[in-house]
Formats: structure tokens, sequence, C-alpha cells
């Protein structure tokens, strides 16, 4: 059995699809969704920069090296990556299609781990997530055999 496992992500949620054998239909099989995506920076951050005390009772800023978007996007990539590192170790697919845009796309192959990144053999660096199901044969044609 040929099993194809396709995620549709952007930042504000996820979508993943199965394939059972090579030309087989896609099907639905879960919504990630990841609300905090949406917000905008204003609603993410306190006014000020947190403190942080150490051992000697000296404060230091916590400065926030990216943005904090960004940062949202990045740990919701790494979710996304453990999930697909449970699948991969439990056996449920072979093959890996990823589709998110391009900036998304990077942190979702910059969070996978080794063994299941050799697992994908397609990408699409453009978001397809509010592409409606009846639709997506025709995206990832090129990608699968469908």
């Amino acid at each position: 059995m040929d099993r194809t496992w396709v995620l549709l992500a952007h930042r504000g949620g996820a979508r993943l699809y199965g394939q059972d054998r090579q030309g087989g239909p896609l099907r639905h099989m879960q919504d990630i969704p990841h609300p905090e995506g949406r917000l905008k920076n204003r609603e993410i951050t306190a006014d000020k920069e947190g403190r942080l005390f150490d051992s000697f009772h000296s404060r230091h800023t916590v400065g926030r090296a990216s943005d904090p978007k960004e940062q949202l996007a990045v740990e919701f990539a790494r979710h996304l990556a453990d999930l697909l590192q449970r699948g991969r170790t439990s056996g449920e697919f072979e093959h890996l299609v990823l589709v998110a845009d391009p900036h998304f796309l990077g942190d979702l192959r910059a969070a996978l781990d080794a063994h299941t990144a050799k697992l994908v053999t397609g990408s699409l660096a453009k978001d397809l997530y509010e592409v409606p199901e009846q639709d997506l044969p025709d995206h990832l044609r090129g990608l699968l055999k469908l």
C-alpha cells in the first residue's frame, strides 16, 4: 500500500489529507486549528517586555528577538512537525507532501526531524488552505498521481 499524507498549512491552521494508494482519492483526515496565528502583534504582546531575576537578584530585560507573530508561526510549525513525526513512527504514511505559503513552508521544513524530512516527496510554496476541497486535486496534480 502506498500511503501518502498531504499537509496544507498556514499560520492560522492546517488540514491533513491522506491518499491510500497512488492515483486514489484524497480523503480529509484532520483539521488542526491555530487561531493564535490570526492575531495581530498588539493582541499577542503585553505593554512592556518581561523581566527575569537571576540568583544574584539582578534584573535582565527579556528581549524579543523576533516578531511575536513569527514566533507563534514557528511554534505552530513545531507542533505540526511533532504530529508528522508521530505519524511516521507509527507507520501511518510512507510519503509526505507539504503545501504552505513560502515563509511558513520554510518554518515547517526547519521544524521537521531528519527521518520525517526524508519522506517529503513533494512540496508546493502556495497557500491552498482556503481552496475548496473539491478543487484541491487540480492544484496537487503535479505532486500526486490523482
